[in-house]
């Protein structure tokens, strides 16, 4: 008996310090967890600022884009009173203008080797267009294609268009 109770002391023993091992770990093991968890709070902590910080700028981003919008917005507006404006002035000096009379073609040269317009000779390469208007005898530089309707001097073409507006 007394060997078995010493062999169940020495098992106790024994089956006490493998507790008292299993303890230490576990004690470790959540002293571990414990920094961990401490870390993770911190984090969190920072990313939760980090986060409000992102979102408090996005808001003033926001807010600074509104207020740009706001003055193009208004730009555009006085852009488009101006342009009214002038438009109206525009229209103002056109009804001003209606009225004066615009000069007549000058008369045609008698000679009919100058051009009536720039007075330059015809020569074999310069080419002579009568004009369809005024029956003026032109060079190439003083006339204008008008199509179908043949070719015109600038100055009939200028009245032309002048009246067409």
């Amino acid at each position: 008996l007394p060997q078995r109770l010493a062999s169940l002391a020495t098992t106790a023993q024994e089956e006490t310090w493998q507790s008292r091992q299993q303890l230490q770990a576990q004690r470790q093991e959540i002293a571990q967890l414990q920094e961990e968890l401490s870390r993770a709070r911190q984090d969190g902590g920072r990313w939760a600022w980090a986060l409000q910080r992102a979102q408090r700028e996005a808001l003033e981003r926001e807010a600074t884009r509104g207020a740009e919008q706001a003055r193009q917005q208004e730009l555009i507006r006085d852009m488009k009173e101006r342009l009214l404006e002038l438009l109206r002035e525009k229209d103002a000096l056109w009804q001003k203008t209606e009225g004066i009379d615009t000069p007549m073609p000058s008369p045609v040269p008698r000679d009919p080797g100058l051009c009536a317009r720039c007075h330059k000779d015809f020569r074999l390469l310069s080419r002579r267009y009568n004009c369809r208007l005024c029956q003026g005898k032109v060079c190439h530089t003083c006339s204008v294609d008008m199509g179908k309707h043949g070719r015109c001097c600038l100055i009939c073409y200028q009245q032309r268009q002048l009246q067409a507006t």
